[in-house]
């Protein structure tokens, strides 16, 4: 009898052993996918890439979850009211609960940023440094991100655990861009001949259409290289021919609309950001951020600002 005690010991312990060792691998590929996408996201919306990459860790049993791979949803974001994307129903605090739906990791993980971004409830986090990960765990779980009472405590164990707070201070790498007929410039009869021709990916906001500058871009690169009058360009940017162009930059190929699409109510200013520049995240006209606000075309936004972007929804 002692001796199926001991057998039956071994047997448990080593599934155990077995358990723990797949669990840190699922999560070190889980890290391994994705630790550049939450790198950019950090660049791009002040979010540590280490909470980005345990949040994820976390929500979807490092992938695996049934939401992580029928939903694509990364970070169990539910459908609240103003949701009009695809869904998918689940379990959790509440029998057959409403969970936002995706197309991909990388929709999820930036309705993620944009999630914390634009909700006054989180304006506390941005308020952090980006190298305060405990700051940032805890904040999440005193804001109501999660009803878990350990849920800052796991977000850090797990940080802690594969160093994830590391790649807080790496920089982005940029993505790849995609070929696209539209930007093949003509054959002999080049208008820029020292150019290097770029291939570029279009991406699509608001239902625009605009792709991000490259370095040394100019808006007449881009008008000659997508077959477009340069007028006509920068009108649909809202600028001048004198406005110089940094790596990065969001330059439209369609008219912006007059507000943002529907899912976007508010933006909460962040650090070096102009009514500008926030006008071409949401891809719309610049007079109705000001409008929306009532703001006189003089005001300068600061950090922590309340900014309408969209006429609230009846």
């Amino acid at each position: 009898m002692r001796s199926i005690l001991i057998i039956l010991t071994l047997i448990t312990v080593n599934v155990a052993f077995i358990q723990g060792q797949s669990q840190a691998n699922l999560r070190l590929e889980y890290i391994n996918k994705y630790k550049n996408l939450a790198i950019y996201h950090q660049k791009e919306y002040k979010i540590p890439a280490s909470i980005k990459l345990a949040q994820g860790i976390l929500e979807t049993a490092a992938g695996t979850s049934r939401l992580a791979r029928e939903a694509n949803n990364h970070f169990g974001i539910k459908c609240k009211e103003e949701w009009r994307g695809a869904r998918v129903y689940h379990t959790d605090d509440a029998p057959n609960e409403c969970f936002r739906a995706y197309k991909s990791a990388e929709d999820s993980y930036l309705d993620h940023s944009l999630f914390l971004s634009q909700r006054i409830y989180y304006v506390s986090l941005f308020k952090l440094d980006l190298l305060d990960y405990k700051g940032w765990a805890n904040g999440l779980q005193k804001c109501g991100y999660a009803t878990d009472p350990n849920y800052g405590r796991k977000l850090i164990q797990i940080i802690e655990q594969y160093d994830l707070h590391a790649y807080d201070k790496m920089t982005a790498i940029e993505r790849r861009p995609v070929y696209d007929d539209i930007y093949n410039v003509k054959p002999n009869q080049p208008r820029f001949p020292d150019r290097i021709v770029l291939k570029r990916r279009i991406y699509e906001t608001n239902g625009i259409f605009y792709i991000t500058a490259q370095p040394d871009d100019t808006y007449a690169i881009i008008a000659d290289d997508a077959r477009m009058r340069l007028k006509r360009l920068l009108k649909f940017n809202e600028v001048t021919k004198e406005r110089q162009l940094m790596t990065g930059d969001i330059v439209f190929l369609q008219n912006k609309k007059k507000q943002a699409s529907r899912e976007h109510l508010i933006h909460i200013v962040r650090a070096g950001e102009s009514m500008y520049s926030i006008s071409q995240i949401y891809g719309m006209k610049l007079k109705s951020v000001y409008q929306f606000n009532k703001l006189k075309g003089d005001y300068v936004p600061k950090p922590g600002d309340i900014l309408k972007v969209r006429k609230k929804m009846k």
